[in-house]
């Protein structure tokens, strides 16, 4: 099968390709490198179990021409092209905008045009600013005021589903919209303000941990295997078409909390430092205080629960940046 994957060259793409290509698919990844990685294809290629089944495009997805070769070439898309991180996004608010909402719709215009079965990446962002847990797919959405672009994201993604849901009522398209819940492991870069690899490679250069806030905020975290294992059991399975599907951990825990837990893992002699939110980011940030996902539905349609503990995504991720 011809497996098309736009931003296959990110942090959750490439361990996707990976899975793919190790079933013996063709994957097809198209992706500008914006916050992907040529590491990530060079390393796909390497271990590539056929010299001929994998595709590199770098692209944007806003190219009308390449994407229509590349989505009536293909049998499925896995649409992860997106702006990813708080950061990144806080320092490119209009690319991001533009990137999830006017990419979504381009990808989506020719899934239907060629009937091909897409899941779109949504994000957990997309609950909002609930205090409740766990997060339900069918929760009220509590955002933030325009003016603070923190929450822009979340609104594009929503958009995104929004997107997905109308081209199945009225192209009958098959769709899945996945919400992932803070997906890490080996590969992520802490660049973008990603938590875990931020904290562990301050930890392994034994420099102060910085916690943004009082450090009470709660989240859970997934292994990025186990997320991958998700997206592609959602793809086959057919009662997934047209739902909404979150997909994460089971063990919250607060950030600050998993600094010292870090500190530990990595027998660091670092020290914590809480840093106000307004120091840490200029402008445009408010934080959701708390993120836990119900995966009951998930696994009542796909038999899912996460096989990595949070030690063992520590413990990987130290390894990893330790190499």
């Amino acid at each position: 099968m011809r497996i098309l994957i736009t931003g296959g060259a990110g942090f959750i793409g490439s361990h996707l390709a990976e899975a793919l290509l190790n079933a013996g698919e063709e994957v097809y990844i198209i992706d500008d490198l914006s916050t992907g990685s040529m590491d990530n294809i060079h390393l796909l290629e390497k271990n590539c179990p056929k010299n001929n089944s994998l595709f590199f495009h770098k692209n944007s997805i806003l190219d009308y021409d390449i994407m229509l070769e590349l989505v009536g070439t293909c049998d499925m898309v896995y649409h992860l092209a997106a702006a990813v991180g708080v950061r990144y996004i806080l320092d490119n608010p209009l690319k991001s905008i533009q990137i999830n909402i006017q990419g979504t719709e381009k990808v989506m215009e020719l899934c239907a045009k060629f009937k091909k079965k897409i899941l779109i990446a949504s994000s957990s962002e997309v609950y909002g600013k609930h205090l409740h847990a766990p997060l339900v797919e069918t929760d009220n959405i509590i955002y933030g005021p325009s003016s603070k672009f923190r929450w822009s994201y979340a609104a594009s993604k929503l958009i995104d589903e929004f997107l997905a849901i109308a081209y199945h009522r009225m192209t009958d398209l098959d769709i899945v919209i996945a919400r992932l819940f803070n997906t890490v492991g080996p590969r992520q870069t802490g660049a973008y303000g990603m938590v875990i690899p931020r904290l562990v490679q301050q930890a392994l250069n034994n420099e102060p941990l910085t916690v943004y806030g009082d450090g009470t905020q709660t989240r859970t975290f997934t292994h990025v295997k186990d997320v991958v294992h998700a997206l592609i059991s959602l793809m086959n399975t057919p009662s997934a078409i047209a739902e909404i599907f979150n997909i994460g951990g089971i063990q919250e825990i607060s950030i600050i909390d998993l600094a010292k837990k870090i500190i530990d893992v990595t027998g660091s002699s670092s020290q914590i430092e809480c840093i106000p939110y307004e120091k840490a980011f200029a402008k445009d940030f408010e934080d959701m205080q708390r993120r836990v996902p119900s995966i009951e539905k998930i696994s009542q349609h796909t038999g899912f629960k996460p096989h990595y503990t949070l030690d063992n995504i520590l413990e990987e991720v130290a390894a990893y940046f330790s190499k």
